[in-house]
């Protein structure tokens, strides 16, 4: 079959001028390579850029978890090999992607709370979060048997920042969660190394959120869609305090005819051409989701734990049911106060929202939840993994029609 595209090749180039010439093979050869990355005139959009307005809040700036001040996020993106699986070398299809809540989060600790919906899955150190009520160390997400690998590059990265620990300074338990990405990815071969956790923290910065098939969320599928990294954010009104809410998600979860978009049936009503993607909503592999969210609204890490439950209605409202084999997990932070390290004196001050006021950070939550799952889907792109298993992400122009068609009648 090649060698019959390359005589074709070779006859369109015969027939033509140098520049047309050198053209066509820089085409062919960008054909070749599409098949691990998706289509090369296949232009992603964000939620909000096809006309899905979700809510009644704005989003930040960014309208991604880095609207919250001071939040970095960082992506490493393995993607190498094609073919049939080898495992231990390949093709892998992975990646990690870290959150940093502020900098120096070891000596300015931050209150946080957490939420697991359904424990079919991990996030390591919430033990002590639930005993501290407080973050003190990056967030990193990959997939589930890189999660020991991962722990290790966070701890290494904490070790060169803080010299002192475990010798003259305490310990540190990482949080780590994790989603199987084995349909796509070589995942017995744990490939993701300390040096790309390493190198993902380094690099993590704030601003615009790099979405969907990256960092760990190179291997995920959502709704029988490819899925991934998605984020979001709301900005409430002065009179509602001012407060930004952030959420990142990393999608592995659903079934294709349990998505709903803006309250649109829309896996349902989804054409798909791909018979093998529909045939995932039969598939025993149940999905997992991670959210971690974070605000800069003054909140104790009980309040940020009933925040975390929120971001399950978010996630319902896309149509998840929180299977019985899916791993939920939701964690959420506030940068408001600092949390001392080693305080000096007994007592220290913290301001605290009354929770009669919690109201428009719950609503929040929610609607930058849901978008965050929306904008995973919209922003990843199609992708062969092992075995040459194919997922497509979800056609845009059909999905506007869809959309459109649903607001006609």
């Amino acid at each position: 079959m090649i060698s019959e595209v390359f005589k074709t090749v070779d006859k369109v180039r015969g027939r033509a001028c140098p520049l047309v010439q050198q053209a066509v093979w820089f085409l062919f050869l960008v054909t070749l390579l599409l098949p691990a990355t998706g289509s090369a005139t296949d232009v992603r959009q964000r939620a909000r850029a096809l006309g899905i307005i979700v809510g009644q809040y704005e989003p930040g700036p960014f309208n991604a978890i880095t609207d919250v001040a001071g939040v970095k996020v960082g992506h490493r993106t393995l993607v190498r090999g094609e073919g049939s699986l080898k495992p231990g070398e390949g093709p892998v299809r992975t990646g990690v992607t870290v959150v940093i809540p502020r900098e120096d989060v070891w000596h300015k600790k931050v209150p946080a709370g957490f939420f697991v919906l359904n424990g079919t899955g991990e996030m390591t150190g919430t033990a002590w979060i639930a005993e501290s009520g407080f973050l003190e160390y990056p967030i990193a997400f990959t997939n589930t048997l890189n999660v020991p690998r991962v722990a290790n590059g966070v701890i290494s990265w904490m070790i060169k920042q803080y010299p002192g620990i475990g010798i003259t300074d305490d310990t540190l338990t990482p949080v780590v969660a994790e989603c199987d990405d084995g349909r796509l990815n070589d995942i017995q071969g744990r490939h993701v190394s300390e040096e790309d956790v390493i190198a993902a923290l380094n690099d993590a910065k704030s601003g615009p959120v790099e979405e969907g098939a990256v960092g760990a969320g190179t291997g995920m599928i959502a709704y029988g869609f490819k899925g991934g990294i998605g984020t979001s954010s709301r900005k409430l009104p002065l009179q509602e305090g001012g407060y930004t809410v952030g959420v990142l998600v990393n999608a592995n979860h659903g079934r294709r005819h349990e998505l709903v978009i803006n309250g649109v049936p829309v896996g349902r009503l989804y054409e798909s051409a791909s018979p093998r993607a529909d045939s995932l909503r039969s598939e025993p592999h149940e999905g997992s989701i991670i959210i971690v969210i974070a605000t800069d609204a003054p909140l104790d890490s009980r309040q940020l734990s009933r925040l975390a439950k929120r971001a399950a209605l978010g996630l319902a409202r896309t149509g998840a049911t929180a299977r019985h084999g899916s791993g939920d997990f939701m964690l959420a932070f506030s940068t408001a106060n600092v949390i001392p390290h080693d305080p000096h004196e007994p007592t220290y001050t913290l301001t605290h929202l009354a929770d009669i006021y919690l109201n428009p950070l719950i609503t929040a939550t929610v609607e930058a939840t849901e978008e965050a799952v929306l904008n995973a889907l919209t922003m990843a792109t199609s992708m062969v993994g092992r075995d040459d298993y194919r997922v497509d992400a979800i056609d845009l122009d059909r999905l506007k029609t869809i959309l459109a068609d649903a607001i006609r009648y």
